[in-house]
């Protein structure tokens, strides 16, 4: 399997697939580069080079008891691009991965990019404070930690089937073959990497990072997200950004990159090419 070493010895496992333009890809908690399978087979086909990486402590790549904050997650993906020499580089990232590629550009510039995209992604800041009054509160993500600790195969096996792609709303129509893919691509990672990241997504505070990035920035976000509440989202990372679109959506999900591929893969192509 391709991987690259970090400085401090973590193996991270990446799919390179194509020439061309690259996109990378960054996944969202507690999940793989293998959640991106239909963006990346999209845009393959469409002439562009793909890239999508395990974050550490997930996937196929090592299951490190520390550094599952969003330092090390911005310098592992700078790592990784400056591993594969990238240029002219478009970053998408979904939920936790849209705080990645935040945090990478806000951290370690835009010399290598050219666009970014943002999707159901944490940013600025999820957690409730005196600055944040329309945050979640603490305990939200204390509850998540605790349900995880407890038995994270049947929090893993409840969270797809409820909110995540928003099967819980009436009529919505469930697909088993998703819930499966995402109970295998969370339990593939290791524990302590999923109970950090919960405060690496929720505690971070990406105000600073956004109002460095001048690349454009597409962000895409749906008013029924029901894991990053739009309120708290979208439209307060377009305002701090120099240079940031913000496509809304009414009834999404927040895992709307497979529910609602065809939707999400046109709007970023016109993205792409505009």
């Amino acid at each position: 399997m391709p991987t690259i070493t970090t400085k401090d010895g973590t193996e991270i496992f990446y799919k390179d697939w194509g020439s061309g333009q690259p996109i990378v890809f960054s996944h969202g908690w507690p999940l793989s580069a293998d959640d991106w399978d239909n963006q990346m087979l999209f845009f393959l086909h469409r002439g562009y080079r793909v890239i999508a990486h395990d974050r550490r402590g997930h996937g196929r790549s090592t299951q490190t008891a520390d550094g599952h904050d969003m330092d090390h997650y911005a310098d592992d993906l700078a790592a990784l691009t400056a591993h594969l020499d990238l240029k002219d580089a478009i970053h998408v990232g979904h939920s936790t991965g849209g705080g990645e590629v935040t945090r990478y550009l806000g951290r370690h510039g835009e010399s290598r990019v050219s666009k970014a995209a943002l999707i159901s992604a944490v940013p600025p800041l999820m957690l409730k404070t005196a600055s944040n009054p329309v945050g979640l509160p603490k305990g939200v993500f204390d509850d998540l930690q605790a349900q995880l600790a407890a038995n994270r195969s049947q929090f893993y096996r409840d969270l797809p089937v409820g909110p995540f792609y928003g099967y819980n709303r009436p009529g919505a129509k469930s697909s088993e073959a998703v819930i499966q893919n995402w109970w295998r691509q969370g339990m593939m990672g290791g524990a302590k990497a999923h109970y950090d990241g919960i405060v690496a997504f929720s505690q971070t505070d990406f105000t600073e990072d956004l109002k460095k990035i001048t690349v454009p920035v597409l962000v895409m976000h749906s008013e029924d997200d029901q894991i990053v509440p739009y309120v708290a989202a979208g439209p307060l990372s377009v305002k701090l950004l120099k240079n940031g679109t913000l496509k809304t959506y009414k009834d999404f999900p927040h895992g709307m990159p497979t529910t609602q591929a065809d939707t999400v893969n046109a709007d970023l192509l016109a993205f792409l090419k505009s």
